[in-house]
């Protein structure tokens, strides 16, 4: 038991320096258009470049990997994540700084793929949903803490100083890892069990669950500030510090999830989309008045990541002996639905609804209801084409 809470926190803590990087470039957009001389619109294509990474490069690594030593695999992810954090601390130029996002990005999904499977390898099969959620647990306090200090950071050193932070980071994660992680041989399943997986029924449909479910909140959380400040009469700092309770809420629900995903995980998964629903549908209309404002974002925190945890576990649970790809392209599935909800938002605010965001969201959480209904059959019901052999420890 204590060996793999030591070997949890060190991937936690491992997901939490390849979580900062993610989002940690739209802070400091102005620093880098003024330093590299482009707009800002266009180093935001840097957030874009490193999306694009992950949904499609990280399910490539993963295939092209499969077959490698987990640790070996883990003690090479983490220095390639190090190399691309280095060459964006360095660039030259606009576009070495995007080759060096999709270098970093090309880790992401692999290493966080990696990072679950392990995660339920080492504990008993009734805490599954607690590891998954104590490695995601690393992303949330990315996004909490990472970011913002990050962020804060580079406007007072200068925007390359957070990516060399990282590279060092990155550096003594993998000497972490080196020392903490389980010597494990390598998979016995081919790059071909590891596609059939992802193309049965009920992962597939767990993917586009994850996708579209998510979605929802995305279309409400990338114009929440916009949304608390002229709708709500929030000031700028106020909604800093909402947005701090948000990424609170996020861990607290996360690892909550978590815990509730080993006892019930369909109840779980179900649960959370309903609720979402309901949040995002009254958030349209809490947002007139400030105290109903914060106990919507809050409530918001809370669900936003309570999803990830039960839909992990429902592609460890059918995907048996092969499940690293069908984790990598879940993951991307999250990246996807984020940035269609951001479109979908950005549609509705374009329009002039950015009070009604929260509609479209709380149709995008139902859609994802729905589909759960779909990727999760009746209790007690298998279904035929999910393989019968456990998630390997290998």
């Amino acid at each position: 038991m204590r060996k793999s809470s030591v070997v949890l926190a060190a991937l936690c803590a491992s997901v939490f320096v390849i979580g900062t990087s993610e989002f940690l470039v739209a802070g400091l957009l102005p620093q880098v258009g003024a330093d590299l001389r482009v707009s800002v619109e266009a180093a935001g294509q840097a957030v874009t470049a490193y999306a694009l990474g992950v949904v499609i490069g990280g399910p490539i690594v993963t295939v092209l990997t499969v077959r490698l030593p987990r640790k070996a695999l883990a003690l090479g992810l983490m220095p390639l994540f190090a190399a691309g954090s280095a060459i964006s601390a360095l660039a030259p130029s606009y576009e070495v700084l995007l080759a060096g996002r999709v270098v970093s990005s090309l880790s992401h999904a692999a290493f966080l793929a990696l990072a679950l499977v392990t995660a339920a390898s080492v504990v008993p099969a009734e805490r599954v949903g607690t590891a998954v959620a104590t490695v995601v647990s690393g992303f949330t306090a990315a996004t909490l803490l990472g970011v913002p200090l990050g962020a804060l950071l580079g406007q007072g050193a200068g925007w390359r100083v957070p990516f060399a932070v990282l590279t060092v980071l990155a550096l003594a994660g993998t000497a972490l890892l080196a020392v903490v992680l389980p010597r494990q041989a390598a998979q016995a399943t081919r790059v071909r069990d590891e596609v059939r997986v992802v193309t049965r029924r009920p992962v597939l449909l767990a993917i586009v669950t994850t996708a579209v479910g998510f979605s929802g909140v995305a279309t409400v959380f990338t114009y929440i500030a916009p949304l608390l400040t002229r709708v709500t009469g929030f000031t700028a700092p106020a909604v800093s510090a909402l947005l701090l309770a948000y990424g609170a809420g996020s861990l607290v629900g996360n690892l909550a999830a978590g815990r509730l995903t080993d006892r019930a995980p369909t109840a779980t998964v179900r649960a959370v989309f309903a609720a979402l629903a309901g949040v995002l549908a009254l958030t349209p209309f809490a947002v007139t008045w400030k105290p109903s404002a914060v106990l919507a974002v809050l409530a918001l925190g809370l669900l936003a990541t309570a999803t990830i945890a039960p839909l992990q576990g429902l592609i460890l649970r059918y995907a048996g002996a092969a499940p690293t790809l069908a984790v990598a392209v879940n993951v991307g599935a999250f990246n996807l639905g984020a940035a269609a909800g951001s479109a979908i938002g950005g549609a509705v605010v374009a329009a002039g609804g950015l009070r009604w965001s929260g509609l479209a969201g709380a149709l995008l959480s139902l859609a994802g209801l729905a589909l759960s209904y779909l990727a999760v059959p009746r209790p007690g019901a298998a279904p035929a084409d999910t393989p019968a052999e456990p998630v390997s420890a290998a």
